[in-house]
This record gives C-alpha cells, structure tokens and sequence, in this order.
C-alpha cells in the first residue's frame, strides 16, 4: 500500500503508550493498531484531527506517500 501510517513514530518521539494515545484520541487500541500496522481503509478527519491535536503535530508527520514497486 502507498500509504504508510507512522504512528509509531510520533508515539515513541513522546514516550506515549498506545493505551494512552487511543484514550486522548477516543479509539479502542484495537482500533489504533489497525491504523498502525496499515490496515485501515480509511480515516476520518475528525480522528485525523485529533490525533495531530493529542500528538501535537501535522497530518504529513503520521502519514506519508511512498510510491509503489512496479515488477
């Protein structure tokens, strides 16, 4: 997939837990390991907006564009 999510990224900048993050945000963690390992569909803006509230930092610093291979 294009999109790569760097959650875990930002999460260990801040020393936070992923239980921490998911109760800022208002996810299950369940629902923030989906987001992490890339297997979400979607995110809404609103949860978009939160997380970059909670970790203090920009859309493009949890997500990033990476084109694919081609064989």
């Amino acid at each position: 997939m294009p999109i790569v999510v760097r959650i875990d990224v930002e999460l260990a900048k801040r020393k936070m837990s992923v239980g921490e993050f998911a109760e800022r945000v208002g996810l299950t963690p369940a629902n923030v390991a989906v987001l992490k390992n890339g297997r979400a569909k979607a995110v809404r803006f609103s949860t978009l907006e939160a997380m970059c509230r909670v970790l203090e930092c920009q859309p493009g610093d949890l997500l990033e564009w990476v084109e694919e291979e081609t064989p």
